[in-house]
Order: C-alpha cells, then sequence, then structure tokens
C-alpha cells in the first residue's frame, strides 16, 4: 500500500474503484433493508428506484467486465464468456421484464386507492412473474458469477429487486385492505359487489385472483410466441440454448487463439473494416480468424520450407524468437491495425515471391488454415 501513495492517480483510481463496487451497492442495500421493517421509510420512492436503475447499469458494466459476448454457435476467447441469454429467445424474457418493471413503478409511486383493484392484481401478477425470471437468471448466472467476488456483485442486485418486489406488493395489498375496509358501508344496497369488497378485504383474498392473472398472462405470452414464431418453450430455450452456464445445454465451438503468430493476433483483435477477415481456420487444433495477409504469410512460408528447408528453420529461428513476444504487446485493435498496416510491403513481397516460384499460387495460398 505504500507504494499507492507515491502514485496518486492510481490511488484514487482504487479509491473510486471500492467506491463504486462496494460502498455505493452496499450503502442502497442495507437501506432498503432498514426501509422494510421500519414503520416510517425514509426517502423510500427515491432510494428504490435509484436503486433498479443505478444496479441495472452497474449490472451492465459487470457483464463487461466478465467478457460476456457471443451466442452459443460463435468462437470466442478463452477468457470470454458466451451470454448466458439466447439473443434469438431475448424477447421471452424481455417484455414480462419490462412489464413488470414498469408495473414496479406504479405500485411504488400510485396509491392503492387510485388505482381499479383488477389492474392492481395485475401489476402484482406481472411483478411476480418478473421475480420468478429474475431468480431463474440468478441461477443461471451461478455456474460462472460465484467464481470470484465481482460475480457476487450479480447476487446483491437480484436480492435487492426480491427485497423491493415483495415490499411493494404487501405494502400495496395493505394499502387495498385497508381502502376496502373504509368503503364497505357503501356497499349495503349492492350484496354481490359488498361480498366482493370483503372477499378482497383479506389478504388471503389476493391469492386466488393472482393465480387467475397469472395464469391469463403466461397464457397471453404463450400465444404471443407462438404468433411471433418463439414456440411455446421460447422461455425455457433462452436459459438453454446458451454454452458456459447453469441451465445451458449447447456445446460451443473450440476458442480462438490469442498468441502464436502474431499475425494471428492481428487477424483476430484488428478492425474489421482495416485487417479484413475472411474467415475461420485452424490452426494446431485451434480455431482461428483468417485473413488474406496471415495465408500470404503462411504460404510463403511453406514454400520456403520445401524449396530450401536450410533457410527455412533460420527463419522460424528468427521468428520464433522476436515474433511470439511481439504478438503479446498486440492488446487492442488499435495496435493490431497498426501492425497490419506496417506488414504490408512485407505482404507484397511474400506475394511476388510466390507468384514467381510457385506454379499454383492461389491454391497454396487459399488452402492455409483449412478447417
Amino acid at each position: 500500500m505504500d507504494s499507492l501513495w507515491h502514485h496518486p492517480q492510481v490511488l484514487i483510481g482504487f479509491l473510486i474503484m471500492i467506491f463504486i463496487c462496494f460502498v455505493i451497492p452496499g450503502g442502497l442495500t442495507i437501506w432498503n433493508i432498514i426501509n422494510c421493517f421500519v414503520k416510517k421509510p425514509r426517502r423510500e420512492k427515491v432510494v428504490s428506484t435509484v436503486t433498479v436503475i443505478l444496479g441495472g447499469l452497474f449490472y451492465l458494466i459487470l457483464l463487461e467486465v466478465m467478457n460476456v459476448r457471443g451466442e452459443w454457435y460463435e468462437p470466442i476467447y478463452p477468457d470470454e464468456l458466451h451470454n448466458f441469454i439466447s439473443m434469438d429467445y431475448f424477447p421471452a424474457l424481455f417484455f414480462p421484464w419490462v412489464i413488470g418493471t414498469v408495473g414496479y413503478f406504479l405500485l411504488l409511486y400510485v396509491r392503492a386507492d387510485r388505482l381499479p383493484p383488477l389492474f392492481s392484481v395485475f401489476l402484482i401478477a406481472n411483478l411476480i412473474l418478473l421475480n420468478v425470471i429474475q431468480i431463474a437468471v440468478a441461477v443461471q448466472l451461478y455456474k460462472n458469477a460465484c467464481k470470484d467476488w465481482i460475480g457476487m456483485l450479480f447476487y446483491v442486485y437480484h436480492f435487492n429487486i426480491l427485497l423491493l418486489s415483495t415490499r411493494v406488493i404487501v405494502k400495496h395489498m395493505k394499502e387495498q385492505v385497508a381502502y376496502y375496509k373504509t368503503r364497505e358501508h357503501e356497499m349495503n344496497d349492492h350484496p354481490k359487489i359488498k361480498w366482493l369488497y370483503f372477499k378482497a378485504s383479506k389478504l388471503s383474498g389476493y391469492a386466488f385472483p393472482l393465480l387467475l392473472m397469472l395464469f391469463f398472462i403466461v397464457a397471453l405470452l404463450e400465444i404471443f410466441f407462438v404468433l411471433a414464431g418463439q414456440g411455446l418453450d421460447a422461455p425455457v430455450k433462452a436459459f438453454t440454448n446458451t454454452a458456459d452456464w447453469t441451465f445451458s445445454k449447447q456445446i460451443p465451438p473450440p476458442p480462438l487463439e490469442y498468441e502464436g503468430h502474431y499475425l494471428c493476433t492481428v487477424a483476430a483483435g484488428g478492425h474489421g473494416k482495416v485487417v479484413k477477415p475472411i474467415r475461420l481456420g485452424r490452426r494446431r487444433g485451434a480455431v482461428i480468424v483468417v485473413n488474406r495477409q496471415l495465408c500470404i504469410a503462411n504460404a510463403f512460408e511453406e514454400l520456403i520450407a520445401e524449396k530450401f528447408p536450410a533457410l527455412h528453420r533460420r527463419i522460424r529461428h528468427f521468428y520464433d524468437t522476436y515474433g511470439y513476444p511481439v504478438s503479446r504487446h498486440i492488446t487492442n485493435p488499435g495496435r493490431a491495425d497498426a501492425v497490419y498496416v506496417l506488414m504490408k510491403p512485407l505482404e507484397w513481397f511474400f506475394l511476388m515471391v510466390l507468384y514467381l516460384a510457385d506454379k499454383r499460387p492461389e491454391v497454396r495460398i487459399n488452402r492455409q488454415y483449412k478447417m
């Protein structure tokens, strides 16, 4: 720690990271827990809103930190993970999530006496469905999220969503019960309506309407999924049509190669418009991204190995000594683009030699790194 004091920028960055990763989520969580047990919650609406919105942003940042990217059938690098929700079936979870979130804020900001009873039941049912989904997501993340403390931050958000949802549902139902009791004397001339109010005036009276509403909402969603071509089992496939996670059923392709030939690193790591990748290939059992520059360089090496074995051994020794260390410094797309441009004159030289010494140079070039 003493060295940090000699580098103020590093120390400030470290403190900011601690504040963002621990102080803010921890403080909001403690505040929400306290609000659940006190008679008069403090700034409940503001704190709850900040928790949901800011927590959602942190969630996306955590996914980026964990390098979550790509569908299960796409090759990714060894330190990356495939999407934990299949984008092909993402709408099956997205729409219930959005409707449930909107329902939460309506229940949070609008008093029970201002909402029609049936609409209140609809909102609560959607919020319950949202929590079923978010609990399933939490279980889906378990396989990789629990490997380090960064992944555990996902569960801080899931815990807060469950806590806040439970709080707002119970609060709203109690408000509805109190409101029905104040209106009971107005129903003396309407026995059937009075009976309905009497049923609704008990918390247990919500169970049956909520069950019916949940069934109705799920049925509507299933009809929508079928019409949209997603299928009845779309919510299940959203979790199982993945790789690397708890419910995953798919086997992903081999990971892309990071190191080795520095031109492999260039082809895989540069911007597509610059390095111009053309296909996937295989190198020493690993799947790699291939561009024409890489194929030409490898075809040239193959030709030299055939025609001048002694010269090839010297070139290979030189490359093994200096080429591999270079590849470790190509750590971002900008550097990969720069190496690609610097290699262009050498690529043209390799191509000229191939066309002068080989009867079918394009055949040799095209067969490099074939799958």
